[in-house]
């Protein structure tokens, strides 16, 4: 038995890709249990993310396809079973599934969306445009014969790693060419969205979202420009990751040291 039943959950597919609206994005704080995903849903926030890295943490495994997909689906299963909106999934990428048994996996728990990214955890790297244009293919194709018309927000993941290497945005902005080949390829496959992680730099994120033509998701980094400006880019959904569940545990942490003072 699926966790929502398939006309709720087409539903909440369906309401889910409206919201993503070029100039006027859709906020998504990331959640990694059923309590957060509930404090979203109080917040007033329409839809409710997950981030793998938050999950992982929380089922006692490292991020980047450290747990096993079974435990990230059972955790993902829980989120959508406390609301009552649509729930996308950090699906990682897809965990060495085929698209018929990812498709499956994410429409039995009741998932109104996934992530999708290019990154290699297998082998290491990334996969080729074309290798991952065409997985995406086949998963929308699947997607199709199983009536779930689930919104796949496909991650372009060039940035991250020069981003976290300490890359400045001159040394990003190179790289936009190759995520522009990358994100076209994908929505022509089937993508909804595409995500070009790491990418924040206001020129470059525009001439990334102008070039693609396809609804863009941005995550907030802490130098990612504010709000207003990423709507008046065209920008149509922001995430913050795993930002939040960091915050959390640091607040968690400051809360214990203070046990111990007192």
């Amino acid at each position: 038995m699926t966790v929502v039943q398939n006309t709720e959950l087409r539903h909440r597919c369906e309401l889910l890709r409206s919201l993503h609206l070029p100039g006027t994005p859709l906020l998504l704080p990331n959640v990694w249990d059923a309590a957060t995903a509930r404090a979203v849903v109080t917040a007033g926030f329409p839809v409710v993310a997950t981030t793998s890295g938050g999950v992982a943490a929380t089922l006692g495994y490292e991020d980047q396809e450290g747990a096993p997909a079974e435990e990230m689906f059972g955790a993902a299963a829980r989120v959508v079973r406390a609301v009552e909106v649509p729930v996308t999934v950090d699906a990682e990428a897809g965990y060495g599934m085929e698209p018929t048994a990812l498709v499956a996996a994410l429409q039995s728990l009741g998932a109104a969306g996934c992530n999708l990214e290019d990154t290699d955890h297998r082998n290491g790297g990334f996969r080729t445009t074309d290798q991952q244009a065409t997985w995406l293919a086949a998963v929308r194709r699947a997607a199709v014969e199983a009536d779930y018309p689930f919104v796949i927000n496909a991650r372009v993941d060039v940035f991250l790693g020069p981003l976290l290497a300490g890359a400045d945005a001159e040394a990003l902005a190179k790289l936009v060419p190759e995520a522009v080949e990358r994100g076209t390829a994908y929505a022509e496959a089937g993508a909804d969205c595409v995500y070009p992680i790491g990418l924040w730099e206001p020129d470059a994120l525009q001439d990334f979202i102008e070039q693609v033509g396809s609804p863009v998701n941005v995550v907030r980094l802490p130098q990612t420009p504010p709000l207003d400006q990423l709507a008046a880019l065209g920008v149509a959904r922001v995430s913050w990751g795993p930002f939040l569940h960091y915050a959390a545990m640091a607040g968690f942490a400051d809360q214990l040291g203070s046990l111990s003072a007192g």
